[in-house]
């Protein structure tokens, strides 16, 4: 994804090298909602689910990274296919702790 020239970073955060950082939560809600083809009221869903937690403005707005929109876009491909939301949530953070346990045993077979 590119980063939106319209999401701009609050003041004195840095600037645009923070759109670099796939952790910085550089998109708005609504934003958001539109890059990914949903609603808003998905990604609050997501948010009361516990599978993104977006960060917030000092105004309260929810502001999401690039990371967590990719984890909301897999969410989506599930959904789309029929699966519920919850249990769409479930398995995209059930394949997340699978690949984090894979890269461990991994990182622990290169040590022997």
């Amino acid at each position: 994804m590119t980063p939106d020239p319209r999401a701009t970073p609050p003041a004195g955060s840095g600037g645009a090298d923070k759109f670099d950082d796939d952790e910085y939560p550089a998109y708005t809600m609504g934003r958001a909602a539109e890059m990914l083809g949903t609603s808003q009221n998905f990604l609050r869903s997501l948010d009361e689910a516990g599978l993104i937690e977006p960060q917030r403005s000092p105004g309260g707005h929810r502001r999401y990274s690039r990371q967590q929109l990719r984890i909301a876009a897999r969410v989506r491909e599930l959904v789309d296919q029929g699966t519920a939301v919850e249990a769409a949530c479930r398995i995209v953070s059930l394949e997340d702790q699978l690949h984090e346990s894979q890269r461990q045993n991994e990182e622990l077979r290169s040590a022997e």
